[in-house]
C-alpha cells in the first residue's frame, strides 16, 4: 500500500477572469472546487494510475467532508484523524492576468489527536508498504512534526519526502527512498542559487543530499523537465513534450505519483519510473485537473517519438 500524508489538506476554489481589480467586484468566467494538498494530490493522480492508495492527515469540518467525499469519488481510499472543531482550510487561486493565491490557516489540532494519528502511522504501515510526506506544516503543529511521524514508521517501508529546506533536510537522516525539490528548493538548502538549466550544478547539489542520507533525488525544474540521480548515481535528464499550459497546481505532486507507478510497474526500473513520473508532471500541467492514466500515456508516446 503506498500512504500519503498531508497535514493541512485544503478544499481549492480556483476562478478565472480576464481582468482583477483590487477593491471592486469582479465576477467569474470559471469557477472550480477541488480537493487538495501535496499528499491528496499524490493519492489522486495514484489512483488515477490504478494504484491502490490510502490519504492520511486531519480534517475538519465541512470542507474535510468534501475533501474525504472528492476521494470517495475516485476510490481513493482515506484514514484521516476528523476533528471536531473549526474546518479544513480553504485556498483560493485567481487566474488573471497574474496569478494571486490566498491560503487558509486550517484547524487547531490538539496535542491529543497528534498522538492518535502518530499512532495509526505505526500501526497501519508495514514492511513493503510506501510513505508519502508531503507539503507545508501548519502552525498548529510542532515544528519537528516530520520527524515524529518518521521515527513512528516501521523498518522495511519506503519513505518519499516532499518538503522545502529545514523540512527536507531534517528527513535525511531517516534514509528516504526518494525526495523531489525543485530547483529553487535545491539551492535554498546550499544557500546557493541554481537555473533550471544548469545540469551539472543540479547534478552535483543533489549528490550532496544523497551524501546526507537520501537514496534518490528527483529534481523537478517546470518546464526544463526534471533530473534525477537514482542511487545508483546515474543521472536521468529529459524535458516534457510541447504542451499548452493550463494548470500547474499538482503538477509536482504529479510527478512523484508517476514516479512511484512506474517504479512499481517495472519493477524498479528507475529510468522507466523516471519517464512515467516526467510524463505524469506534464499531464497535469496540461490538464483542468489532476492527470488521469490516458492522459499521461498520451504524453508517454509524445515524449518516445
Amino acid at each position: 500500500m503506498i500512504y500519503t500524508v498531508t497535514f493541512n489538506p485544503s478544499i481549492d476554489y480556483i476562478v478565472r477572469l480576464e481582468k482583477f481589480s483590487l477593491g471592486a467586484i469582479n465576477r467569474v468566467n470559471y469557477e472550480q472546487v477541488l480537493s487538495g494538498g501535496k499528499g491528496v494530490n499524490v493519492s489522486i493522480v495514484l489512483r488515477n494510475l490504478g494504484h491502490d492508495t490510502t490519504a492520511k492527515g486531519f480534517v475538519a469540518g465541512f470542507t474535510g467532508t468534501e475533501i474525504c467525499r472528492q476521494l470517495d469519488e475516485i476510490g481513493a481510499k482515506h484514514s484521516f484523524v476528523i476533528l471536531p472543531k473549526g474546518f479544513s482550510r480553504i485556498n483560493v487561486k485567481i487566474e488573471s492576468e497574474i496569478e494571486t493565491e490566498i491560503n487558509g490557516q486550517g484547524p487547531n489540532i490538539p496535542e491529543k489527536y497528534i498522538d492518535e494519528f502518530l499512532h495509526h502511522i505505526g500501526k497501519d504501515l508495514i514492511e513493503g508498504d510506501i510513505i508519502v510526506i508531503a507539503g507545508s506544516i501548519p502552525n498548529t503543529l510542532p515544528s519537528d512534526m516530520y520527524e515524529k511521524l518518521l521515527m513512528n514508521v516501521p523498518e522495511g517501508v519506503k519513505i518519499v519526502v516532499d518538503a522545502e529546506k529545514e523540512l527536507l533536510l531534517k528527513c535525511l537522516r531517516f534514509k528516504p527512498f526518494l525526495i523531489k525539490p525543485n530547483n529553487y528548493e535545491l539551492g535554498a538548502m546550499f544557500g546557493v542559487h541554481i537555473k533550471r538549466n544548469d545540469t551539472e550544478k543540479i547534478a552535483e547539489y543533489a549528490k550532496k543530499l544523497q551524501e546526507m542520507g537520501a537514496l534518490n533525488v528527483l529534481v523537478s525544474l517546470a518546464g526544463n523537465g526534471a533530473i534525477l540521480i537514482d542511487e545508483t548515481g546515474q543521472i536521468h535528464n529529459a524535458k516534457p513534450p510541447q504542451g499548452k499550459i493550463v494548470n500547474t497546481v499538482g503538477a509536482g505532486d504529479s510527478m512523484v505519483a508517476g514516479f512511484l507507478a512506474g517504479y512499481i510497474e517495472s519493477e524498479g526500473n528507475y529510468n522507466s519510473a523516471f519517464r512515467m513520473g516526467l510524463a505524469a508532471g506534464a499531464a497535469s500541467a496540461f490538464s483542468e485537473n489532476l492527470a488521469t492514466r490516458a492522459e499521461i500515456e498520451t504524453v508517454l508516446e509524445m515524449m518516445e517519438q
